[in-house]
């Protein structure tokens, strides 16, 4: 068995599972839909290619939080649509008998730092760790406004998902709020038929026609921070501009 893992870093990140309406929320962890969906776009992957989006679904999903970010608000002016109107010979906007604009609230997570790993099919791994690398449309972190920072894939490691989250070294250094409530221990979440929390983010399509999702069981434990002989990197959301 193989396992892909991925360093999820960025400035922000926005991992929404059940945003509806002017409220955007966030999840404190990277959602599987979140995960698959930039693999499939690293790959090339159009939204309807359901075929393609449910190999990928169906690979073992987990989560390392190294850094868990701040939670942050911003809000957008959303505006009605308009259209010529050919009577008055101008644009108009159809919202303008009730509304011309509305106010959304969007929530970030801000210098947020993950390890995900992939477990499955090691062809269909190395496709996409390659596809990542060089890859066909662009990659960002839940939302377009959330490009990743620095490298992605961190390549394919022998092993189950759960040892290799485990062993893996850190991707970025805890916060010192985290060291304090947290001390020296991370969390992983991962799939697991013996978890007992459910979340539905398993894509089944992407099609903004028909976008449906699945649900899948998942656990979460504390693992140490780091291994023996080995310390985490800061986390520099801006080292690479300046490199």
């Amino acid at each position: 068995m193989s396992t892909l893992l991925l360093r999820l870093a960025a400035p922000l990140q926005s991992w929404g599972v059940d945003s509806k309406f002017d409220r955007r929320a966030t999840g404190r962890s990277p959602s599987k839909s979140g995960v698959v969906g930039l693999c499939a776009a690293a790959m090339g992957l159009k939204r309807n290619d359901d075929k393609g989006i449910a190999a990928i679904a169906a690979l073992a999903f987990g989560v390392r939080v190294d850094r868990e970010g701040r939670l942050t608000r911003d809000f957008h002016m959303a505006h009605g649509e308009t259209f010529w109107d050919p009577d008055n010979r101008s644009r108009v906007n159809r919202e303008a008998k009730t509304a011309s604009a509305y106010l959304t609230h969007r929530y970030y997570l801000a210098d947020a730092a993950f390890l995900a790993g992939l477990e499955g099919d090691e062809a269909l791994l190395r496709e996409i760790d390659a596809a990542i690398q060089a890859p066909m449309y662009p990659l960002y972190l839940g939302r377009r406004s959330c490009p990743p920072e620095g490298r992605v894939t961190l390549g394919i490691k022998p092993g189950g998902l759960e040892d290799t989250l485990r062993a893996a070294p850190p991707v970025a250094a805890a916060s010192d709020a985290a060291r304090r409530e947290d001390g020296n221990t991370a969390v992983i979440i991962m799939d697991s038929d013996k978890g007992f929390d459910e979340r539905r983010d398993v894509p089944i399509s992407f099609s903004h026609l028909h976008r449906k999702y699945d649900s899948r069981r998942v656990c979460e434990f504390p693992v140490p921070r780091g291994t023996a002989g080995q310390t985490a990197a800061e986390h520099d959301a801006l080292a690479e501009l300046e490199a």
